[in-house]
């Protein structure tokens, strides 16, 4: 890709709030139709609003990625709407309790790796024949610096976002000689999030670098390019 995002088609997840809204309005001004994906419809709708205000395009699809169902029901039906999916933003996620890791109801510990992983697993499989019929379908995954430095109280989050980092440099060396869909992984470092600030109540969110500056980071990676299995670290 290069120059802008005009044409493309894009779908993000976790895109009613945080970084995913902040991904989506970034795409959205540089070109792209934005598909956005999230439980809370009112504020998937604020987004589309901001997205459509700003002169860009972009369609509501609520969707909880605790509904196996529902993913494969989503990917069918933009497979009848849009020929192709030119990106995909994986970055909906769930923290959970930060505790130690016998102390974790199970419920929780298994619910935290089913969102994180599983069901990212379910999505890019429903959505990976448009990908491949993109002419450079692109996928990136949200990470965090704790998948490789484990930190005590994170284990669950920690693995879970490892995991998702294997799966999708897993993907990537098996289309790679396949088709042109080529991956990246970005860690959006200290970024204010609801997120960041359930993990850390007592930081001061002044200190701390806004979500539209990872968004921006991701459009500017999209708009350069890049080959599979890129680490951006912000």
């Amino acid at each position: 890709m290069a120059g802008d995002l005009n044409g493309r088609v894009a779908l993000v997840t976790g895109a009613s709030r945080g970084i995913g809204a902040a991904t989506a309005l970034a795409l959205g001004a540089a070109g792209a139709h934005v598909i956005l994906t999230g439980r809370t419809d009112g504020a998937l709708e604020e987004v589309e609003s901001a997205i459509h205000a700003a002169g860009g395009s972009a369609t509501i699809a609520p969707l909880d990625l605790a509904d196996s169902e529902a993913i494969d029901r989503l990917g069918h039906a933009l497979g009848g709407r849009w020929p192709q999916l030119d990106i995909l933003v994986l970055n909906a996620a769930m923290l959970g309790d930060l505790s130690p890791l016998v102390h974790m109801p199970p419920a929780q510990f298994e619910r935290i790796l089913a969102l994180n992983v599983t069901s990212q697993w379910r999505l890019l499989r429903a959505v990976d024949p448009m990908l491949r019929a993109a002419t450079a379908g692109r996928v990136i995954a949200l990470t965090t610096s704790v998948a490789a430095a484990p930190r005590a109280y994170w284990g669950p989050y920690a693995a879970s976002k490892a995991a998702l980092e294997v799966l999708i440099d897993t993907y990537a060396l098996e289309v790679a000689n396949l088709s042109p869909v080529r991956t990246a992984i970005v860690d959006p470092g200290r970024t204010r999030t609801a997120m960041r600030a359930s993990a850390y109540p007592g930081e001061n969110p002044d200190t701390l670098k806004p979500a539209s500056a990872v968004g921006d980071a991701i459009r500017d990676l999209l708009l350069r390019d890049f080959d599979s299995r890129v680490r951006l670290t912000l």
